[in-house]
């Protein structure tokens, strides 16, 4: 990444910016730990000339300027640093450890001054903090603290945070380099998958480390987004192929039925019954095409309109005894078992037509199996869920072949002499799903068992709270 590229990157400009910030910070507390140093260190010093001004005072009181002069002399030759000048009546030094008097900073007589310890090569000039007292009218007596050690603290307090505020600095722009680099190189690689993507190659996929970080879930959430996107074109481009061959079967004899009712040459009559097997043929591509439509509202998710709180045993034992005449025309026996109080929401219509379906299929390839003559219908409590079963004793369908059989305009060898235009399962899938439900196909022993999963209802839910209550209840009782 060019220094062009690294000041355009957000990651790096907002960590920069954090950087600085936490510098400024860094600054503020060192001007604030020097400044309360400072003011602790010059209150201890202020205490201790006040305490000797008024010891040496007492002295003076009390024994007269002799015994203070002796005291000034004891108190010079300690290693307290204190800083002494007595002058005598004359102005000469009488004792202490200054040689005149001082130069003061500031306001004469109380505070900084300087003054020079050592001789020759070896005189160095240093700072005190000291109070100047009269003596018989006149300033005679200097009372002080060396505070060189003081300063030279603080300055070692300033350098050091000083050093390091600089070594924050270099580490945060160090690490917002590194941080800049390896976003920026995950994101790149997203980009360049993202750019194979959209050059057609559908099963690419956003590159994803394991690290569960908000670019892995990212990286995640696409992915599971590209895959229902392949899943869809894939579905497309299956429909369109089927379209092409399904449809083109119904069409011809269309055509040949039109032929020949124009070719026959009795007149009238053959030509109505040519008519009305045309309109039969012209029906049942509208079925189909019907059914399509159907199915395509249902993945959009445009029809939740019509959803409402309802009783999942009720209608399943509705549409029980509306194909229980069919059933017994047919020779089969039709056995409907349910729970009470199995409440969902959903579309009443389109529930009613997915299990009508499920049951059309049971009578239809039922007939072809050596089984049982019997069809069973089950409504189920399991977990926070509603669990609808349809089964049959048919040829049933392979594992193999079971997931292919739910996509649209698909039909089996076993079922391609049989009418019909393999969108049954199709409608029912799309149905459980726009409800957050699913279908699985298992083996009945023999036959097929088609069941359906659905979300109970809370009590009190709406339409309003479809997507999220029955969402959430669904990864509930699946998880």
């Amino acid at each position: 990444m060019g220094p062009r590229n690294l000041l355009r990157s957000t990651v790096f400009r907002r960590t920069l910016t954090v950087v600085l910030l936490l510098a400024g910070v860094a600054a503020a507390v060192t001007g604030l730990v020097g400044w309360y140093a400072n003011g602790v260190l010059t209150q201890s010093s202020e205490r201790a000339v006040e305490s000797d001004a008024v010891e040496l005072r007492a002295e003076l009181m009390g024994r007269g300027f002799d015994a203070l002069a002796q005291l000034v002399t004891e108190k010079s030759r300690s290693s307290g640093g204190g800083v002494y000048f007595l002058a005598g009546a004359d102005g000469s030094v009488r004792a202490g450890n200054l040689d005149r008097l001082p130069n003061w900073s500031g306001a004469p007589g109380r505070g900084v001054f300087t003054y020079s310890r050592g001789t020759g090569a070896a005189m160095t000039t240093r700072r005190a903090a000291g109070l100047l007292i009269e003596i018989d009218g006149r300033p005679r007596l200097v009372v002080g603290r060396d505070i060189e050690d003081q300063r030279a603290l603080l300055l070692a307090i300033y350098r050091s945070i000083g050093l390091g505020t600089a070594v924050l600095i270099l580490i945060g722009l160090g690490g917002s380099v590194l941080i800049s680099r390896h976003i920026q190189s995950r994101i790149d690689a997203m980009s360049r998958a993202s750019a194979g993507i959209m050059a057609g190659d559908l099963s690419g996929r956003i590159p994803s480390d394991a690290s569960d970080d908000e670019l892995d879930r990212l990286a995640r959430q696409l992915n599971e987004m590209l895959a229902r996107i392949e899943q869809l074109m894939a579905g497309i481009r299956e429909v369109s192929d089927n379209i092409a061959h399904d449809l083109k079967t119904p069409l011809n004899r269309l055509r040949n039925h039109a032929e020949a009712a124009l070719g026959d040459g009795r007149g009238g009559d053959a030509w109505r019954n040519g008519l009305e097997r045309v309109i039969d043929e012209a029906d049942e591509i509208i079925k189909t095409f019907n059914a399509l439509l159907l199915i395509a509202r249902l993945e959009a998710g445009s029809t939740t309109d019509g959803f409402e709180t309802l009783d999942l045993s009720r209608l399943v034992i509705d549409v029980a005894e509306l194909y229980e005449p069919v059933a017994e025309e047919a020779g089969f026996r039709l056995d409907c078992a349910t729970d009470a109080g199995l409440v969902v929401l959903a579309n009443r219509q389109l529930l009613g037509q997915a299990l009508a379906n499920l049951i059309d299929n049971a009578l239809k390839y039922a007939d072809a199996g050596s089984g049982p003559r019997e069809i069973s219908i089950a409504v189920r409590r399991q977990t926070g869920m509603a669990r609808l079963v349809v089964a049959d004793h048919g040829p049933g369908i392979s594992p193999d072949n079971r997931e292919r059989a739910l996509r649209r305009f698909v039909r089996l060898e076993q079922s391609r002499s049989l009418p019909g235009t393999g969108l049954g399962l199709s409608l029912v899938v799309a149905v459980a799903r726009l409800h957050q439900g699913v279908v699985t196909l298992e083996d009945n022993e023999p036959g097929l068992r088609v069941v359906i999963e659905l979300p109970l209802a809370r009590p009190g839910a709406n339409t309003a709270e479809l997507g999220e209550q029955q969402a959430s209840e669904l990864e509930t009782a699946r998880g």
